[in-house]
């Protein structure tokens, strides 16, 4: 399968990001200053770098974790069927949970995760999302903690992804079809 050739505009630079991940785990750090330790669970494969940055600038007791879902596959629009594809390793009841989400678009994935951990009876669950698209919303979820509220875009970069690719620009970028 041949792609459609794109180039990819920068909305969000470097360091505007790490500026606000550098203010996000301070708020973070305030809300959960009375925590024993702080079980971080990182959305894979998305949010991989905005955690390993953030879990960084918590100045907190942290156990990182990881779980994948998906709804999107290789295309550009969810498929609203939200799949588990790796779980987490350890148990999060009773401790407090902070969910990093690398962006909210429909909300199907986030509210489907949400649910679930809920179920295993955690002390507190809050999420962390860097990008926030609310005008794409389906579902009515909202993250705690949010890095930046975008246009309704395809992005790329920091983390994420189109079909694979881009992860590893520094920057978060508008994908245009050319």
């Amino acid at each position: 399968m041949t792609q459609q050739p794109y180039v990819i505009d920068q909305m969000i630079s470097a360091k505007q990001i790490a500026a606000r991940v550098e203010s996000l785990a301070e708020e973070i750090a305030t809300a959960f200053a009375d925590t024993e330790k702080l079980i971080v669970v990182g959305l894979m494969r998305g949010s991989f770098v905005f955690i390993a940055d953030l879990v960084r600038e918590i100045d907190l007791p942290i156990e990182v974790d990881f779980m994948e879902a998906s709804s999107y596959g290789d295309t550009m629009e969810s498929s609203r069927e939200v799949r588990i594809l790796k779980d987490l390793r350890g148990e999060i009841a009773g401790r407090d949970v902070l969910v990093v989400e690398d962006i909210v678009d429909t909300g199907f994935t986030l509210h489907h995760v949400k649910n679930l951990l809920l179920s295993r009876a955690p002390k507190r669950l809050e999420v962390c999302a860097m990008l926030d698209k609310p005008t794409r919303r389906e579902v009515d979820i909202r993250a705690t903690w949010t890095g930046f509220e975008i246009p309704d875009e395809f992005v790329v970069g920091y983390g994420i992804d189109f079909a694979q690719r881009n992860r590893n620009l520094p920057f978060i970028g508008k994908v245009r079809f050319t």
